[in-house]
């Protein structure tokens, strides 16, 4: 759902970094994944949890999925 990504502002790596979560990975699998460090995954997830409007893992995947922007 590209428009919907677009609205709220979410940017490539980030969208990444939510698919890594509803998949399950931890915060340094998701960083090791990604080539990048425990800490920007953090932003990352941070700065997502926020465009989407939730304070937790499950809270993000549910409304990402409400939003279709996961299957």
């Amino acid at each position: 759902n590209q428009p919907e990504l677009e609205r709220l502002g979410i940017s490539k790596r980030e969208y990444e970094v939510l698919e890594h979560i509803a998949l399950g990975l931890s915060n340094q699998e998701i960083a090791e994944k990604l080539f990048v460090s425990l800490n920007t995954v953090k932003t990352h997830s941070s700065s997502l949890f926020s465009k989407l409007g939730v304070r937790r893992r499950t809270e993000a995947i549910r409304r990402a999925k409400e939003l279709e922007l996961l299957p």
